[in-house]
């Protein structure tokens, strides 16, 4: 009888062992291996939304190239650069520009300086030094005319101040002046000439 139990015992031990064995098995061989599975199924995942998602970058290629190719006429014909030959005459149609601008909007030109010319990369800075004189309404339309120029010209230190007024003969007061002092900047651009 104890010789039956002792058999018993240890086949339900042996059994044991084949259980622990195996489950010793699956945890050092078959899990790793459905882990590493997981991982590379949801690697394949995402590897397919980029692939998705650089496919309809690339459908939209031809509209973009469109796209870039209408900015390109657009900036061409707004013809933002001077394409005067020198800075020299750039600076001259600047100036003439701006006098035509001052007059029309019937203000009074002081005077205009062109400034040394600077270079800034690829292209040349050219300033106009400009006084005038004239009323807020002049100001605000020269301003305008300057902002709508082709090509482009920009404001830089604008300085504006009121005109003393008159003294009046009757009175011996100083009757105020809606008049303006007004000095300013005027930036144009072109490309650096050849050298």
């Amino acid at each position: 009888m104890i010789d039956i139990k002792s058999q018993q015992m240890q086949r339900w031990l042996a059994v044991g062992l084949l259980v622990a064995a195996l489950l010793l098995v699956s945890l050092v061989i078959i899990v790793p291996v459905i882990n590493k599975g997981l991982e590379l199924y949801e690697h394949k995942n995402n590897l397919a939304f980029t692939l998705q998602q650089y496919q309809r970058i690339l459908a939209k290629k031809d509209a973009v190239i469109d796209n870039m190719n209408v900015i390109k006429e657009q900036h061409q014909q707004r013809s933002l650069l001077n394409k005067q030959g020198t800075a020299a005459l750039a600076s001259a149609e600047v100036q003439e520009f701006i006098k035509k601008a001052i007059v029309d909007a019937g203000g009074q030109l002081s005077s205009t300086q062109a400034l040394p010319v600077s270079s800034k990369n690829e292209f040349n800075q050219i300033t106009v030094s400009v006084r005038m004189t004239g009323n807020s309404e002049v100001l605000r339309a020269v301003l305008y005319k300057i902002e709508t120029a082709a090509p482009l010209i920009v404001v830089n230190q604008l300085d504006i101040r009121p005109m003393r007024g008159v003294r009046s003969r009757v009175t011996r007061q100083i009757e105020p002046s809606n008049e303006l002092n007004i000095n300013f900047q005027a930036v144009s651009f072109m490309r650096k000439e050849p050298e």
